[in-house]
């Protein structure tokens, strides 16, 4: 069905409609072109759309989901003219132009400069970032829709459905989210049937012993806590309720110590004192959640796990109390499909270019949440209580005119 192309108004200025410059906070011009450097992507001819240019493109576009893609060339080119004088000059590409030059960016670039620039953010003493000196994040999984081609849907399949299968091709993701400011680190992507634990894994490869990382009842196991242990991270994930984990020594504060093992053979061998006996000490904590349901009054029972051994210096009230900022994670996953995507498909045709903006849309959140984190540190506040909508809104709208053209150097 045809469909009229949206613009961003007649005469419009990129002061008034494309913050190219906060899109470009968390990858400066210096570092964008070091990237493309490094893996021989720049622009042989400058008269082709330069692969700079390109770059910030694509993380224009999800500024601008409902917007043509010409029309978002256009202003992008009216921000980036300084930088490249005579060269840019009054550059016009057609739609199948721009799809070129994205596939012969490839996603690489996109994908180096997140893993690169895109990193917490929260400062020191700002509430809710922190726990007695760790940074607390969240883990978990989610995923996002992706054009129905049969590329995309040959790579990354469907979902799904009670009858036949979902309309759209799905991505499957997992990240860890900064609770305090909501920028997701360490984001890996793949196909809708790839495990949520093997990507959560990957994800983990990112972790460090600054962090204290929280993470719901799907993600408790030995490879997972093995995995996140060899980091040196501190762990707080919640317990599946079919999970036994015997008490082998009660605390003071009521939480327990036992020993997480890679099977129930390998903790029976431990128990007859033969084998390798590998297993991980843990401290399990044990709390009811009372609420009313239908007019009735309800209990939760939860059972959280953690490597925080020490009840002293990591009491068991507030752990239970910190659990629940997990959700803080959710909320971020919301923010990049609902409200920064607009509830739409990812609209690249081909899987090589759907990773390209998933990255790209990954990088203009944490410009964003940047932006809120900022705000918030000038006023004494949490990034946490300001609103992302108004923010977005704001980039999309208007910024100062000295702020059109990004930094040349970090």
């Amino acid at each position: 069905m045809a469909r009229t192309k949206a613009v961003l108004g007649a005469g419009a200025r990129l002061a008034d409609h494309l913050a190219v410059a906060y899109l470009a906070l968390n990858c400066p011009l210096a570092k964008v072109r070091q990237v493309l450097d490094e893996l021989g992507a720049q622009s042989k001819r400058r008269r082709d759309l330069p692969a700079e240019v390109l770059v910030f493109y694509v993380m224009a576009l999800c500024l601008y989901r409902r917007a043509a893609y010409e029309e978002v060339l256009r202003v992008v080119v009216e921000g980036l003219r300084s930088v490249y004088g005579d060269e840019i000059g009054q550059t016009v590409a057609s739609k199948a132009a721009i799809s070129q030059g994205r596939t012969r960016l490839g996603a690489e670039p996109l994908a180096r400069l997140y893993a690169q620039q895109v990193q917490p953010i929260g400062p020191p003493g700002m509430s809710g970032v922190w726990y007695r000196g760790l940074r607390v994040m969240g883990l978990d999984g989610s995923t996002l829709e992706v054009a129905d081609e049969a590329a995309n849907a040959q790579h990354y399949g469907y979902p799904g459905a009670s009858r036949g299968s979902s309309a759209f091709p799905q991505l499957r993701f997992a990240a860890l989210a900064e609770c305090g400011t909501h920028v997701l680190v360490g984001a890996k992507m793949g196909p809708y049937r790839t495990s949520e634990h093997e990507l959560a894994a990957q994800v983990l490869e990112h972790a460090d012993d600054t962090m204290l990382i929280l993470a719901d009842r799907g993600f408790v196991g030995y490879p997972m806590w093995k995995a996140a242990n060899q980091r040196a991270s501190k762990l707080v994930f919640r317990l599946r309720e079919n999970q036994v984990l015997p008490v082998e020594r009660i605390l003071p504060d009521g939480s327990y110590l036992s020993t997480l093992y890679g099977s129930t053979k390998a903790r029976r061998d431990a128990r007859r004192g033969v084998g390798s006996g590998e297993g991980f000490v843990v401290r399990v904590i044990e709390y009811e959640l009372k609420g009313t349901a239908r007019g009735q009054e309800s209990a939760t029972t939860y059972r959280l796990l953690t490597n925080l051994l020490d009840p002293v210096q990591a009491p068991a009230t507030e752990l239970a109390t910190l659990y629940h900022r997990r959700w803080k994670i959710e909320q971020a996953l919301d923010e990049i499909k609902t409200h920064l995507n607009d509830s739409m498909t990812l609209r690249s045709k081909t899987p090589e270019l759907v990773r390209q903006e998933f990255y790209a849309l990954l990088i203009a959140h944490a410009a964003i949440r940047r932006l809120m984190t900022m705000a918030a540190q000038q006023t004494a506040q949490a990034a946490e209580d300001l609103s992302f909508t108004a923010a977005v809104n704001v980039l999309r709208r208007r910024l100062p005119a000295t702020s059109a053209i990004p930094p040349s150097a970090a």
